[in-house]
């Protein structure tokens, strides 16, 4: 039996849109829990991570708040796979895979998709912003100023972005000039979210022992997910996004890669009676095994 840890990281740190903080609880609310045990899944732990506050209206949390918070998640992290148990992680924004990267590494070689409408790889340099939440990408493979404790051990031919839409002019150069593959919207609408999938899953698991599933709910449609923190129009849509976790469920089945799971960017907020939380839970069990039939 699989046995999974829920690991809630109540943060806003990377975002300027408050509310991300309010995510874990949300998704909770929306009944993750109920929904891992009626698919036979044992839950072992399900507890929050502590974040401290920051001072209201900082644009960005002290780096030494940010480090504390992403390493005591990197720890539970490698205290779950190391007893072989699936951390789901609930944000909170995206910084939040500072920590859940770091940790999924320290099990072996990993392997990441990334679904999501932004490919995070702003650097300090690049961002428009200065939006933590931006840049977790970019700096666990190692590009920016950041410090050392935010890199991950991954290699950039094992991660792939799916369903991008919204790229910054620095982003786009960054990944021009990488090994990271990248499946736009575009390719999903010519190609099919199926056929993208499988192939974004075969670069995650190539070579490798693990995969780490990241899915920031921006990648869905606003009128599939409108409680997040920076919502694009021209997201995939409610079945598309259950096909793609189907499809994670069924390559772990096959090769029982799957590592860990973040969901991140919910901001109850902006939602309209906890749908996109739901969602989360619907999305997740999909990718725990949950089938129509």
């Amino acid at each position: 039996m699989t046995k999974i840890d829920i690991l809630g990281v109540p943060t806003d740190y990377g975002a300027n849109r408050r509310g991300v903080d309010m995510g874990p609880s949300a998704i909770r609310y929306a009944g993750l829990l109920n929904e891992i045990e009626s698919l036979g899944l044992d839950c072992e732990r399900d507890l929050n991570i502590t974040v401290p506050p920051i001072e209201e209206g900082d644009a960005q949390p002290p780096m030494t708040e940010l480090e504390q918070v992403m390493q005591s998640l990197s720890e539970e992290v490698v205290e779950a796979t190391d007893d072989g148990r699936l951390p789901v992680m609930l944000g909170g924004d995206h910084s939040i895979s500072l920590g859940s990267l770091h940790g999924t590494a320290q099990n072996g070689d990993t392997g990441v998709i990334w679904f999501d409408a932004h490919p995070d790889v702003n650097t300090q340099e690049t961002s428009p912003s200065g939006n933590i939440h931006g840049m977790p990408l970019a700096a666990a493979l190692g590009y920016g100023d950041f410090p050392d404790w935010t890199r991950a051990d991954i290699a950039e031919e094992n991660v792939a972005i799916v369903g991008l839409r919204s790229v910054d002019d620095g982003e786009r150069e960054l990944l021009a000039d990488s090994d990271v593959t990248v499946y736009t919207m575009e390719d999903i609408d010519r190609r099919g979210i199926g056929d993208v999938t499988r192939d974004a899953l075969d670069v995650a698991g190539t070579d490798t022992e693990n995969v780490h599933v990241s899915l920031d709910m921006d990648w869905l449609d606003p009128k599939e997910a409108p409680g997040v923190g920076t919502p694009v129009p021209g997201g995939v849509t409610y079945r598309e996004a259950h096909l793609a976790m189907e499809l994670v469920a069924e390559h772990n089945s096959e090769h029982g890669s799957l590592r860990s799971i973040d969901v991140v960017e919910v901001n109850p907020i902006r939602d309209r009676e906890n749908k996109t939380g739901k969602l989360v839970v619907e999305l997740v069990a999909s990718a725990l095994g949950k089938r129509i039939l």
